[in-house]
């Protein structure tokens, strides 16, 4: 067999390699040329932008507006706030897209419809909504506030407006996976004697770890930007509860664009370290998916 040529197992069918020379389809070098053009213009020089601007203000400048206190409690509550929102999705969007798929039930439909509400709803939208149900006079809140819990102007808030935005993103990564397995997975290992709890654990858990990953990288990297929805829910005091984001517009504001630039370059890097570690967790859990 010629080594630019391989035959796909489902079909039979020459499938083009990288580097070979005939397909059925060809254009590789066109289409990986569009996109590495596409991803320089739309991503990497933005990007670069950033730190081109960053640079220009010197290292002192830099780490003074870049790490002083009111920017460091910024950074704590926009990363703590979408980690932990990302981590009460993980449960409870697991929990949706199981419903949605073993279960037949009426307004199943409409169910299903609401939980991408969050995409098309107007992130301000959203916020008004949510100050307005936690807030302590608010139809939700004026009962929480009753006993001694506040959500509305505090990084509660917060939390609750990411948990808001970022539950379809682990919903719509979990469901298809758990589609796929069937019921006669759980059947099976039911009548080989395994619990409820063992059928979860070791069965269903390791084919959707890396979906529950990759649906927790994705709602923690809408979390770490989200501005719209919190804005009005937050509260915006200074080393309580504003937002890197907030922070960043706040700067602008002022016309001081290389500080804006600089906080907006370490909140990149943070990001980055961030999403490239659960990434390696992605692919850890694969394996051992794979493996097991």
């Amino acid at each position: 067999m010629d080594h630019a040529v391989a035959i796909t197992p489902e079909f039979g069918l020459p499938r083009r390699s990288a580097f070979g020379k005939s397909s059925i389809i060809p254009g590789f070098g066109l289409t990986f040329g569009f996109t590495l053009a596409w991803l320089c213009l739309i991503v990497l020089i933005p990007l670069s932008a950033v730190f081109i601007k960053s640079a220009g203000m010197g290292w002192s400048d830099f780490v003074a507006i870049g790490f002083s206190g009111r920017a460091l409690a910024a950074y704590r509550l926009s990363f703590g706030a979408a980690f932990l929102a990302a981590g009460v999705n993980i449960v409870c969007g697991l929990l949706v897209a199981w419903i949605l798929v073993r279960y037949d039930f009426p307004g199943k439909r409409i169910v299903n419809a609401l939980v991408d509400l969050p995409f098309a709803l107007p992130t301000a939208v959203a916020g008004i909504a949510l100050t307005a149900l936690y807030a302590e006079n608010g139809w939700i809140g004026q009962y929480l506030a009753a006993v001694g819990i506040k959500v509305a102007f505090t990084p509660l808030g917060v939390i609750v407006a990411l948990v808001f935005v970022g539950l379809p993103f682990v919903v719509r990564t979990v469901e298809p996976v758990l589609a796929d397995i069937g019921v006669d997975v759980e059947e099976a290992a039911a009548s080989l004697g395994a619990s409820r709890f063992q059928t979860f654990r070791r069965v269903l858990l390791p084919a959707i770890l890396p979906a529950l990953l990759t649906g927790f990288a994705l709602a923690f990297a809408r979390g770490v930007g989200e501005y719209g929805s919190v804005i009005f829910i937050a509260g915006n005091m200074p080393y309580k509860s504003e937002i890197a984001p907030l922070l960043i517009i706040t700067q602008l504001e002022q016309y001081d664009y290389a500080g804006a630039t600089a906080i907006a370059a370490v909140m990149l890097v943070g990001s980055f370290l961030l999403l490239f570690l659960i990434n390696l967790i992605q692919i850890w859990a694969r394996r051992r998916s794979v493996e097991s």
